[in-house]
């Protein structure tokens, strides 16, 4: 397993726990083509994900959501990744969200990204998938995605990021929490920091006039990427929680283009 900075370790003390994270309990019966699966973060811990299977061929996406979000909201929403993108979709909840056990941290975020990666990896293999990997995350999920990108360049084939942060310091900050409580020592820590290490094919979608993340973020993020593969999709008239709706044939267009090019899909 990757090793960790310790600036996530600072970033669990409970009041920014409280500050950041919102976890909700929301639960419902997988609908058809879906199953669920349940990853093991630790003795009494497990963490609820649900694969959404369009096609054993198609590339799969490890989808990290956004903050306050669930995997049953992607009952709705994995179909037209189907439909549009051409995807299987691999949703994934945090600690205490969803029907997840335990209770949110940054480093236990980080730490169970690669549990989860690791068992998709098991799962795709026991289905006898064979289309691309593909690492995406939303807003919040943006640090595991990137997390598993950065650990992960011989098993996945991209990297997506919708409406990510590039500085938590930035972010919390600008969200009302004072910089100098933070505790953290590199202002690029940790999605600019680990996105320097990323040289996969990389793809960002933000929306023009998102005021949680604003456009600058994504756009920091696209010019500190090192890959020779990128590009940045800027939604029109899109804010932060109606990117994918604000225009879906750019959207999913994006998306479909980014996942079904040519690529190391394949594997065992």
């Amino acid at each position: 397993m990757a090793h960790f900075s310790p600036d996530y370790a600072a970033l669990d003390r409970p009041e920014l726990v409280r500050f950041v994270f919102y976890p909700r309990k929301d639960f419902s019966r997988p609908p058809p083509n879906a199953v669920d699966h349940f990853v093991t973060a630790e003795a009494g811990v497990a963490l609820s994900c649900r694969f959404y299977v369009h096609d054993r061929e198609s590339p799969s996406i490890v989808y990290f959501h956004g903050n306050g979000e669930v995997v049953s909201d992607y009952d709705y929403i994995a179909p037209i990744y189907a439909s549009q993108a051409g995807a299987n979709l691999f949703v994934a909840d945090y600690r205490g969200y969803g029907a997840s056990g335990g209770r949110p941290t940054f480093s236990s975020m980080v730490a169970d990204a690669h549990r989860v990666f690791e068992d998709f990896l098991a799962i795709r293999g026991q289905g006898g998938h064979t289309g691309g990997i593909f690492v995406m995350g939303r807003s919040l999920g943006s640090v595991s995605a990137i997390e598993l990108a950065s650990g992960y360049h011989d098993r996945v084939d991209g990297l997506i990021v919708e409406s990510g942060f590039a500085s938590t310091v930035r972010l919390m900050t600008r969200l009302g929490f004072p910089e100098e409580r933070l505790g953290i020592r590199d202002p690029g820590f940790p999605n600019l920091s680990r996105i320097r290490t990323v040289t996969l094919p990389t793809l960002i979608l933000h929306g023009q006039y998102d005021s949680l993340i604003p456009l600058e973020e994504g756009e920091d993020l696209f010019a500190a990427s090192p890959a020779g593969d990128k590009r940045l999709v800027i939604i029109p008239e899109a804010g932060h929680n109606d990117i994918m709706v604000a225009d879906m044939p750019a959207y999913f267009g994006a998306i479909r283009e980014f996942v079904l090019r040519p690529s190391r899909g394949g594997r065992p």
